[in-house]
């Protein structure tokens, strides 16, 4: 349709013209015309939204991926269009996401990981990928934020399913889009290979589903959100003194006859849950049995290079920290800052050096762990005994073993916390 200006300045006394689908608008005999050309275009385009919105919608019914972008993780495959395939450097860093959670990492515990590393964000990603996302670039752009992981840990395309449709176009006369509810997504199962097998994707969405809270070092407590109290039933909360962990019925500070209030350490805890398991697998299990069928990671070596890896970026990181302390006391000295100025950023300095070096001290056990079973080898049965002769619990056996744990206070005159466990098996 052809739609231009033409015309002169009325100030040389000329009429002004201006002509749209060939209507003179200074014609009155043509507002009849104009109203129905502009009535004809608006049902052309209503009409050619309704036709593109059913093709897309029938592309997003037969699971086909119909997006700018694949979702971080995958790239479009060349060979088939609307079929995604598996980018491995991406999808590496996805896994770890999942497992580290898994393993009671916190998500903004899990963001500081990935930015120490110097991770780049997957928008940041696509962008060092050649391919033209448009947002906005920022100082903190290029980061892993809290949401970016929380979005990453509750999203269906990496167990292979195809979810699209989450928003949808208020009108086709804006480009506004709004949050649509999950009974009208578009999801269709198995579109593509999964990065997360399913078990360790239902054990996630149960800890996501639980509310799980770390603690401040980044690590969720060993029984968080797992023990009951017996009495009232609610969830009991951990506490800390002299060192020590504890585990108590807070519905008791709500009112004196609330709740006689439930209470016991968590090592104590542990030490019971352990001993219950322990005689289980002593009782139950067919060593034999587990021996043929249990499944063990091959890939030891490489996991020790990675954490061999972190440490290095780690321990770089800590003296970079700890030259900025030298210098700015330098700087102190020659008068270049005031002696508040060097307080202050010493202290972040020195807080932020003394995370990197937990964090290094995390890794470090994590590698004598993972030595310990590279010098074991392939020995099968010594490696069943091990697990079936607990020491220690992980945030991970708890997860995989126990529904909750029922915990009753402690009879008088005696030592004894009645506990009841409720296991998932």
């Amino acid at each position: 349709m052809e739609k231009y200006i033409h015309g002169l300045f009325p100030l040389w006394g000329i009429r002004f013209v201006s002509i749209v689908d060939n209507a003179d608008t200074a014609n009155k005999g043509n507002k009849k015309s104009r109203q129905i050309n502009g009535l004809v275009n608006e049902w052309y385009l209503e009409d050619m939204s309704e036709n593109i919105k059913s093709v897309l919608t029938n592309r997003r019914q037969n699971g086909f991926h119909i997006g700018a972008f694949a979702l971080y993780g995958y790239k479009k495959d060349p060979d088939q269009k609307g079929h995604l395939i598996i980018d491995e450097e991406a999808a590496a860093v996805v896994r770890e996401v999942f497992t580290l959670f898994s393993q009671g990492y916190g998500k903004t515990a899990i963001a500081r990981l990935l930015n120490d590393r110097g991770i780049p964000n997957p928008t940041e990603y696509k962008r060092l990928h050649g391919l033209r996302y448009k947002q906005p670039k920022t100082k903190s752009s290029t980061l892993w934020k809290y949401f970016s992981i929380s979005n990453m840990l509750i999203n269906e395309i990496y167990i292979g399913n195809m979810v699209q449709g989450k928003y949808g176009s208020v009108s086709y006369k804006t480009k506004q889009n709004k949050p649509r509810p999950k009974s009208e997504w578009y999801i269709v199962e198995g579109t593509h290979e999964p990065i997360i097998d399913r078990e360790l994707w239902d054990r996630v969405q149960k800890m996501v589903a639980d509310r799980t809270k770390p603690f401040s070092v980044g690590n969720i407590g060993l029984f968080a959100k797992k023990a009951h109290c017996a009495y009232c039933g609610y969830v009991m909360r951990s506490s800390k003194s002299h060192g020590q962990h504890f585990l108590k019925c807070a519905n008791k500070h709500v009112s004196k006859d609330a709740c006689t209030g439930a209470f016991i350490s968590v090592d104590r805890l542990e030490k019971m849950v352990i001993d219950e398991i322990n005689r289980l697998s002593a009782e139950y299990l067919d060593k034999d049995e587990l021996e043929r069928n249990i499944g063990f990671c091959n890939n030891l070596q490489a996991q020790k290079k990675r954490l061999i890896t972190d440490i290095e970026v780690y321990k770089k990181k800590i003296s970079e920290y700890s030259k900025g302390i030298r210098d700015i006391y330098m700087d102190k000295v020659k008068g270049i800052i005031s002696e508040s100025d060097f307080i202050d950023i010493s202290k972040d300095f020195t807080a932020e050096k003394e995370r990197l070096e937990h964090i290094v001290a995390d890794i470090n056990t994590q590698l004598s762990a993972l030595n310990e079973k590279i010098e074991i080898g392939d020995n099968r049965r010594e490696l069943i005994e091990q697990y079936t002769n607990l020491e220690h619990l992980s945030r991970e056996i708890v997860e995989t073993l126990i529904d909750y744990i029922s915990v009753s206070r402690r009879i008088p005159g005696t030592r004894n916390v009645p506990i009841e466990i409720h296991w998932n098996f």
